[in-house]
């Protein structure tokens, strides 16, 4: 029995001693653990992405990817550097879906002025800093012209605005009265009035804090330590971004017009359509990757294809199949330009750009068609088909005959100019010089060209007079 109780012991103290030993090797190696995640921890960078300039549908996949890419790199945070007066809704609400997806935390920094679809994209931020003297709101979607657009377009920008303050835990009416001036808030705005917050009245209402600069934002966030990295539209976006200005597009849907015309115009398929089909897939593929085109446009696209090619090859002239073919070409280019949810400047812009490019296609068309079939040099090279051929390069239409000229026959039709005419055994096509020939005058020929013999009526030879 006593030796049971010895080794119960020995056993309890190894157990012990196994333990102690268990515990300290894993407190030693978690400790290792956290002095090597420590500093790589400290390493981590901030990431900061500059909204600037116009919102359009070109940001919205720079911020897309910049934000996937700051998640992939284990960025401790990213901060929206905005600073803009507004833009595209559609492209405003990609970029708060992206930031609300984001599983980094991403914060807001007002650097001077958000406005509009800026003030939008800073809300979707989990906290909101403003610079001392920078301003946010003024969300009303406007036209062109300035107009404010219609109630189904301020009625959704009223419940983004809302639905971005209640995820915040702010006071939506505040909200929703940067968006529609009829909203009052007490001791705010009154009616009537479109609201805008200033850095101080942002942080009095809970809405932003206020900063000084980019290291006040740094140290209220407890990230002083970790290193800054700018965000930068790489090459592929910036192309993307350039086809897609209104400036640049008529010029692609000029040029793409242009060359397709021109290679009707030349033998086979060549440079000219190449460049055609080039630019105008630079202004679809564009299109569709900033999500402006969608598949409407593109069925549209393909239905005004078919029909013109129909009017061309089929049924050739100005008929029904060339003017719904070029109606439906337009429809498809200008819903390329207007995206999901287009405002009343969307639409402006687009009807800008198709007129411009109709335009520009008119003029280039009419220079075209008029300087390039005389043009020798293409001519000679073979670009362009030649709209006479010469004997001299082995093509006639028909043996040029010298010897008929002089020569004397009956007209065996009525030559009003043309018809035809018989010369000893063989019968020749002739045309009159000038005055009708009824049929069996006397016809001289006076050139010969090919096939075409020029003829006029012989004089009768005079009688010699009797002598008496």
């Amino acid at each position: 029995m006593d030796d049971k109780r010895r080794w119960n012991r020995s056993l309890a103290g190894r157990t012990g001693a196994n333990a102690a030993v268990g515990a300290s090797t894993f407190l030693a190696l978690a400790l290792v653990q956290l002095a090597v995640q420590l500093p790589l921890a400290a390493q981590q960078p901030v990431l900061r992405v500059p909204v600037n300039g116009t919102v359009e549908m070109g940001l919205a996949p720079f911020i897309e990817r910049t934000l996937d890419e700051a998640e992939a790199a284990g960025a401790r945070a990213v901060v929206l550097d905005i600073e803009t007066f507004g833009g595209r809704v559609d492209a405003a609400e990609r970029i708060v879906s992206a930031v609300s997806r984001a599983g980094v935390p991403v914060y807001s920094y007002v650097n001077m002025h958000a406005y509009s679809a800026g003030a939008m994209i800073a809300l979707a931020a989990e906290r909101v800093f403003m610079r001392n003297g920078a301003a946010m709101g003024a969300v009303t979607p406007v036209d062109g012209q300035g107009v404010k657009a219609s109630e189904k377009i301020v009625s959704v920008m009223r419940g983004r605005m809302r639905a971005l303050a209640e995820a915040r835990g702010l006071d939506p009416a505040i909200a929703e009265a940067m968006v529609d001036e009829e909203i009052e808030v007490e001791g705010v705005v009154e009616r009537g009035k479109l609201l805008t917050l200033t850095a101080e009245e942002a942080a009095a209402l809970g809405y932003a804090e206020v900063v000084d600069d980019w290291a006040g934002l740094a140290a209220a966030l407890d990230l002083s330590d970790a290193p800054v990295a700018e965000a930068r539209v790489n090459w592929a976006e910036r192309l993307v971004r350039f086809f897609t200005n209104p400036v640049i597009a008529p010029f692609l849907l000029s040029i793409g017009f242009l060359g397709l015309i021109v290679e009707v115009k030349t033998a086979g398929f060549g440079l000219a359509g190449a460049a055609g089909l080039l630019a105008l897939g630079l202004f679809f593929g564009a299109h569709l990757l900033v999500g402006l085109a969608g598949i409407e446009s593109l069925i549209l696209l393909g239905a005004g294809v078919v029909l013109l090619a129909i009017e061309v090859l089929v049924v050739p002239g100005v008929g029904v199949f060339g003017i719904t073919g070029g109606l439906a070409l337009a429809g498809g280019i200008f819903l390329a330009m207007l995206g999901d949810l287009p405002g009343g400047a969307d639409f402006t812009r687009a009807a800008g750009v198709l007129s411009a490019s109709i335009l520009l296609f008119l003029v280039s068309a009419w220079v075209l068609l008029r300087t390039l079939p005389g043009n020798w040099r293409l001519q000679r090279s073979g670009v362009l088909l030649p709209e006479s051929t010469d004997r001299r390069d082995g093509y006639t239409s028909a043996d040029v005959r010298p010897e008929l000229v002089g020569a004397e026959g009956v007209a065996i039709t009525a030559l009003r100019p043309a018809g035809m005419g018989l010369f000893g055994e063989e019968r020749l096509d002739v045309v009159s010089e000038s005055e009708w020939i009824e049929e069996g005058t006397r016809i001289r020929v006076l050139s010969a060209e090919g096939y075409r013999h020029i003829v006029r009526a012989a004089k009768p030879a005079k009688k010699a007079s009797k002598s008496k």
